[in-house]
């Protein structure tokens, strides 16, 4: 059984921010736990932008907190995200995250990610492996 605490992963290798700024993000559970999935919290900041494209990994997130459009740049629809809302990139979608005010969600990966994974210059994670 493993427990762990976001204020156990503060400060830790668990806890990244981001280069550009925009976002920080507990790793909760990451692919060396062998489980099959990551699971991490993250704030994207109030007044940025991200684009993102999983091309490796399907993602879904759930808004705990704050309030943010979502673009799908596949087809241009736009959605509002707030307290309670989910969304499920089960197609690879290229997106774009513009939070209002800070933007707190909870995020599962699957294949799960090391905590290494940042993203590059397409708003990709790259697919890195660990054996658990």
């Amino acid at each position: 059984m493993i427990v762990r605490s976001f204020k156990e992963l503060e400060g830790t290798d668990r806890h990244i921010k981001s280069e550009s700024g925009t976002w920080e993000s507990k790793r909760i559970v990451l692919a060396k736990e062998g489980v099959g999935f990551s699971l991490h919290e993250t704030i994207l900041y109030a007044g940025t932008e991200t684009a993102m494209w999983y091309a490796n990994h399907i993602e879904a997130v759930w808004c705990l907190e704050g309030e943010a459009e979502l673009t799908d740049e596949e087809t241009g629809e736009k959605y509002w995200i707030s307290p309670g809302t989910m969304y499920l990139l089960n197609g690879h979608e290229r997106h774009t995250l513009r939070p209002k005010t800070d933007f707190r969600c909870v995020c599962v990966f699957n294949p799960p990610v090391t905590g290494r994974e940042d993203h590059d210059e397409h708003g990709v994670y790259p697919l890195l492996t660990e054996e658990a």
